[in-house]
């Protein structure tokens, strides 16, 4: 077994201990925290064959391509160089 693996093992026995306690208490049991990053292909792997087949429905929407004009590039293109020349003037102060 990995380092992770084992840990992953440890962390779901200490969320069930705690559970176990706090029922025994009479406290409500705190909300298991969520591993961060993505979730592991194994447990992803049906949901991903599910979406797959629902997309397939349904007609998939075009996003409209946004142009921009020449007129807007050159407007772009002068603020860029005006900022340019604030910072190096700021800077040789």
């Amino acid at each position: 077994m990995a380092i992770s693996d084992i840990l992953a093992s440890i962390d779901r026995d200490i969320a069930q201990l705690q559970q176990a306690r706090a029922l025994l208490t009479g406290i409500a049991a705190p909300a298991p925290k969520k591993a961060a990053g993505m979730p592991k292909k194994s447990a992803s792997a049906p949901k991903k064959a599910a979406t797959v087949a629902s997309a397939a429905a349904k007609p998939a929407k075009k996003k409209k391509k946004r142009n921009l004009s020449p007129e807007g590039r050159k407007r772009i293109a002068e603020a860029v160089k005006k900022r340019w020349a604030a910072q190096k003037a700021a800077a040789a102060k």
